[in-house]
């Protein structure tokens, strides 16, 4: 999943009620969730979090999460997306490492979401237009990196295990302000299963992954953004 605070300002969309609101909410959900950006915004999180000791033992488990992401070339899932309300859409991950991603909605949600390795796009399927940003100014860079090491410019800021399950929060060193990405692994073996996001405003998204398929191939378009014809009053496409 994701612009920060000026998201709101750009997208009268949040004023919307009802369905559309749900909708707009979920959306903005996964802009949180993958499209965080830096920026003025940053001050908004007053209590954004700072990088934690790791211990011996702690720094060989992020080792194993390192070596783990860096294994994964492909990946395709079908996913859960929770926001702090409570509402929920689901759709279908595309990963190709390094650098490119797809998140696609079911209907009746026509948002989808885009990073070919340079920029990350959002399509806003009601509003008909797009929007997008460097990937190095998403939380997502992180585990689309080439090669993936959570160290230097990265900040782990939390590991918690727990039976069978281990999670490793982090945030970009010199801007925490762009929020907290905490992946969330099984252990036996290690496999990701979801992540959750803190945007600068302290709210929180989680985007569970089902049903997950690793080194599979993937059609290259997948990771072209193409903006879909739009369409007409009548409801005819242009």
């Amino acid at each position: 999943m994701f612009w920060r605070g000026d998201r709101k300002a750009k997208n009268p969309m949040f004023k919307m009620s009802g369905w559309k609101s749900v909708r707009r909410h979920l959306a903005c959900g996964a802009v949180a969730a993958f499209l965080t950006t830096g920026g003025a915004a940053a001050v908004a999180w007053a209590d954004a979090p700072t990088p934690v000791a790791l211990s011996a033992s702690d720094r060989g488990e992020i080792q194993k999460v390192e070596q783990y992401l860096n294994q994964v070339h492909t990946l395709k899932a079908r996913f859960l997306q929770t926001s702090e309300s409570g509402h929920q859409a689901t759709g279908t991950l595309y990963l190709s490492r390094p650098g490119r991603m797809r998140l696609e909605y079911d209907p009746p949600i026509k948002d989808y979401i885009v990073a070919d390795g340079l920029f990350v796009f959002m399509w806003d399927g009601e509003m008909e237009q797009s929007s997008s940003t460097p990937i190095g100014n998403s939380l997502a860079e992180f585990i689309l990196r080439d090669h993936l090491k959570l160290a230097g410019d990265i900040a782990v800021t939390g590991l918690r295990r727990d039976p069978g399950v281990i999670e490793v929060s982090l945030i970009e060193r010199d801007d925490a302000g762009k929020g907290e990405l905490t992946l969330v692994f099984e252990t036996a073996p290690l496999r990701l299963r979801k992540w959750r996001v803190v945007d600068a405003q302290g709210a929180t998204t989680q985007v569970a992954l089902l049903n997950v398929e690793n080194e599979i191939s993937l059609d290259d378009k997948l990771f072209y953004f193409v903006a879909p014809k739009k369409s007409t009053p009548t409801g005819k496409l242009k």
